[in-house]
C-alpha cells in the first residue's frame, strides 16, 4: 500500500500537479445509492480541491503525498444522467453518472467468460433455459453500466475519465456474461440504474485474490504456507476499488483448486477471502453470493500432483456450501447446466447470472419470489427410511425424485427411491433395511431431478464430514 501512495504521489507531480482520478471514477459510471460516497485522487501536495455533484459541494485540501478524498453525503437514485465536477487547479468534468446499484463480480474463466462468445457456441440441449445468442446486438439499456478491470492500469491514475461504458456494443462484448445477466435480471425487476464491476482472471485460484495479510489472521492457515501466489491480483484488482462504495459481491471460482482436490482447506480459503473483502470495503455485511462449480469430469483428468478421482468433485462441492453458514451468503446450484462433462466452460452464463439475481433480489432487495432450490438441513431415520428437511423445499410434486442414494452400516449405495411427504423427502431402499447415510447427486455427472418451483437442489450427503471441521468464526 506504501508502494501504492509513492507512485501516485509521483504520478501528481509528473504531470504538472494536474488534479488526477483513479481508473474507477469516471464518466459512465453508476454510484451506489443510499451510502456515503468517496470520491478521491491525487494532484499536488496542499492542493485546494472541491467536488460538485447533484446539489452538493464538497471541498478538501490534499495531503503530503498529493492524496484526497471527499465524502458526499447518501444519494438518492437518478435514473437521468448527472455530471460531476472536480477543481482545483484543473478541472474535471464527469458526464452520464447515474446513480443506484452497484455490485463487484469476480472470479476465474467462467466469471471472465465473455459476452461475444454466445455468438460462438452451439445451441444448449436445454431449450427451457432460452438461448440469448443475439443479446449484444439487442442491447440498448441505457441504465446498465459496466467496468471491466484492467489489470495492469486500475493502480494508475487516469486523465481519460472513459472506463465505465454502458453495456452494449464493444464494451459490452468483453464484458463478463454472468456479470451482465446479473445486471439485466436486477435493472428489470427494480427499474433502477445497475453498475457491474468485472475483475476476473482465468484460470485463477482463489489465493491470488486474498491478501497475504488475511491469510495470517485465520487460526487454520497458522503454521502453513499458503501457496498459489497470495495477493497477487488482490493488489493490483481488488484492494484498488475498495473505496468505491458497492451493495454487494458475486464469486464464480473453484476449478483451479478443485484440480487440486481440495476440501475444507477451501472452505477456509472462501471464509478468508468474504471476511476480507468486506472488511477492505468497511462493511462486514456485504452480501457475498456464490456458484457451485459447473459439474466435469475430474477424474478422466490426469494430475501430477494429487489423484482426481470421481468423489473429488463432489467434495469440492461440500466444501464451497460450507459458507452458507457464515452470514449474507447465497449458493446457486449449477448442477443442471453443463451439456458435455467435458466442457469445462458450459454455457447457460444468462441463467447463472439470472440465479444469481434471484438471490440478491430475495436476499438483498427483500422482493418475495422463490431464490433457491431445496438445501438439506437434516435427517432422521425410521421404520427402515429416510426423512430429510430441507430448506426452500417447494416443490408439490408426488412423483418420484431421481439421484438419491441410501447406504446401511457397510457404506455400500444403492440407488434410492425418493419421494416428497409431509414437508419432508422420503428415501428408502427394498435393499436397505437400517439406512444411516444419504446422498443426492453426490457425481461429477449429476443426473438428479430434484428441484423446488423449478431450481434444482445443492448436492449433499448426510454424512457431511465439514459440518463439525469449519468454524465461521
Amino acid at each position: 500500500m506504501t508502494t501504492l501512495i509513492i507512485l501516485l504521489s509521483l504520478f501528481s507531480f509528473s504531470s504538472n500537479a494536474k488534479i488526477l482520478l483513479p481508473q474507477i471514477l469516471s464518466s459512465n459510471m453508476v454510484l451506489q445509492r443510499d451510502k456515503p460516497i468517496n470520491i478521491w485522487g491525487f494532484a499536488a501536495p496542499d492542493e485546494k480541491v472541491e467536488v460538485t455533484f447533484a446539489g452538493q459541494k464538497k471541498q478538501t485540501i490534499t495531503d503530503k503525498n498529493g492524496n484526497w478524498l471527499v465524502v458526499l453525503a447518501p444519494l438518492k437514485t437518478a435514473t437521468k444522467p448527472q455530471k460531476m465536477t472536480i477543481s482545483g487547479s484543473n478541472k474535471i468534468e464527469l458526464t452520464n453518472i447515474l446513480v443506484g446499484e452497484v455490485w463487484v463480480c469476480s472470479g476465474q474463466s467462467n466469471m471472465e467468460y465473455a459476452m461475444r462468445k454466445l455468438a460462438k457456441i452451439p445451441k444448449p440441449k436445454n431449450e427451457k433455459l432460452g438461448f440469448p445468442a443475439d443479446e449484444v446486438a439487442k442491447a440498448k439499456n441505457t441504465q446498465i453500466r459496466i467496468f471491466l478491470v484492467n489489470r495492469k492500469q486500475l493502480n494508475k491514475p487516469d486523465s481519460l475519465h472513459k472506463s465505465w461504458a454502458v453495456a452494449q456494443d464493444s464494451a459490452l462484448r468483453a464484458f463478463s456474461a454472468v456479470g451482465y445477466f446479473f445486471a439485466k435480471e436486477v435493472q428489470a425487476k427494480l427499474g433502477i440504474p445497475v453498475g457491474m464491476i468485472s475483475s476476473a482472471i482465468p484460470g485463477s485460484a482463489i489465493e491470488p485474490w486474498i491478501s497475504e495479510d488475511a491469510f495470517a489472521q485465520e487460526d487454520y492457515f497458522k503454521n502453513q504456507k499458503v501457496g498459489n501466489d497470495p495477493g497477487k491480483f488482490y493488489l493490483t484488482m481488488i484492494e484498488p476499488l475498495s473505496k468505491f462504495k458497492i451493495r454487494g459481491f458475486l464469486w464464480y471460482q473453484g476449478e483451479t483448486n478443485c484440480f487440486l482436490n481440495e476440501k475444507i482447506s477451501y472452505s477456509y480459503k472462501m471464509k478468508v477471502l468474504v471476511n476480507s473483502w468486506r472488511k477492505a470495503w468497511g462493511e462486514q455485511d456485504l452480501p457475498f453470493y456464490y456458484v457451485q462449480i459447473a459439474p466435469f469430469d475430474y477424474s478422466k483428468q490426469k494430475s501430477d500432483k494429487v489423484v482426481l478421482t470421481a468423489d473429488t468433485e463432489p467434495n469440492f462441492w461440500e466444501a464451497q456450501q460450507q459458507i452458507l453458514r457464515m452470514p449474507n451468503t447465497g449458493m446457486i446450484s449449477t448442477s443442471d447446466l453443463n451439456d458435455n462433462g467435458g466442457d469445462l466452460h458450459p454455457t447457460y452464463k444468462w441463467e447463472v447470472g439470472r440465479r444469481l439475481a434471484l438471490w440478491a433480489l430475495a436476499k438483498t432487495y427483500n422482493q418475495r419470489i422463490v431464490f433457491s432450490g431445496p438445501i438439506y438441513k437434516n435427517v432422521s431415520f425410521s421404520n427402515g427410511k429416510a426423512l430429510l428437511n430441507f430448506d426452500y423445499l417447494k416443490s408439490t410434486s408426488s412423483s418420484p425424485i431421481t439421484g438419491f442414494t441410501i447406504a446401511g452400516s457397510n457404506g455400500k449405495f444403492v440407488n434410492a427411491d425418493a419421494i416428497v411427504k409431509d414437508g419432508k423427502v422420503v428415501v428408502s431402499s427394498k435393499e436397505i433395511t437400517e439406512p444411516k447415510t444419504v446422498r443426492y447427486n453426490w457425481t461429477e455427472n449429476p443426473s438428479g431431478n430434484f428441484y423446488g418451483n423449478a431450481l434444482p437442489a445443492l448436492p449433499f450427503r448426510t454424512d457431511n464430514p465439514l459440518t463439525n471441521q469449519f468454524k465461521t468464526n
